[in-house]
């Protein structure tokens, strides 16, 4: 059950996926950046790998210069239009879709409320929008900088209790949690988590290193995710660093196992 995701690798991402099950990958999550972005000229390129692969897609939402939890209207309904226009796109072969929540702008931080306000009914929309088209949808645990919501899992839970939508899940991302210095707190979530992403970093910053090249205890994390029966996708700069990755995590999954 594992996938790859880049964000970095953005020449030709619809040719240098057809090597990702010769690797040992089963799915692809899609990043909506840049040349990843689906549109309806890739479009086609993204249904051709559906239709001779047989990678599980899921897809990752478009974050950049957007933000749900936005005190500027306009600015809040394009981050609405451009995630739902992503949604209808990928509903032909995804049934998930990752998100970030939004973050808090200098206006955001004088009415910290009224943007959480946003923030929830931008996610309800998203959902009720996901739904309509059999997906569900995952927030994400932040990375460490104080503007960004989803950095705790108390800010987690507020989200999945607050949208209160069935197609809401939690994805835990070990990286941002262990900027944070949170990731046992997050495990604590694992009945919540329908996917989690994978990369490592030395907890001062969002690194997305191979596995066992920061400071993350992964011992630590394969045992608590035991028996969680989603998808583990590694997020790395390169091919070679996402093996290494999964290759490195299956060896402490496979160690819980016993001979």
């Amino acid at each position: 059950m594992f996938s790859f995701s880049s964000s970095a690798l953005v020449d030709r991402p619809f040719d240098w996926a057809y090597q990702l099950e010769e690797l040992g990958y089963s799915g692809w999550e899609i990043v909506n950046e840049g040349r990843q972005r689906l549109t309806a000229e890739t479009l086609p390129l993204a249904r051709e790998i559906v239709e001779t692969t047989s990678l599980v897609i899921t897809i990752h939402l478009p974050y950049s210069d957007l933000n749900l939890a936005s005190m500027n209207q306009p600015i809040w309904e394009e981050t609405l239009r451009q995630m739902k226009d992503c949604i209808s796109l990928a509903s032909e072969f995804a049934r998930l879709a990752v998100v970030h929540p939004g973050y808090l702008s200098p206006l955001g931080k004088q009415m910290p409320d009224r943007a959480w306000e946003q923030n929830i009914l931008g996610l309800s929309q998203i959902c009720d929008h996901a739904a309509d088209h059999s997906m569900t949808i995952a927030v994400e645990n932040m990375l460490n900088i104080e503007s960004m919501l989803g950095r705790t899992p108390e800010e987690i839970l507020g989200m999945l209790e607050n949208v209160c939508r069935e197609n809401l899940g939690f994805v835990f991302d070990v990286g941002h949690a262990n900027t944070n210095g949170n990731v046992e707190s997050f495990l604590a979530l694992k009945d919540k988590m329908v996917h989690v992403h994978i990369h490592d970093n030395k907890g001062a910053r969002d690194e997305h290193l191979p596995v066992k090249s920061g400071n993350v205890n992964w011992s630590r994390v394969a045992k608590a995710l035991n028996g969680y029966e989603g998808r583990f996708v590694t997020e790395a700069r390169t091919l070679v660093q996402g093996v290494q990755s999964m290759r490195n995590l299956k060896t402490f999954m496979d160690h819980l196992e016993g001979p």
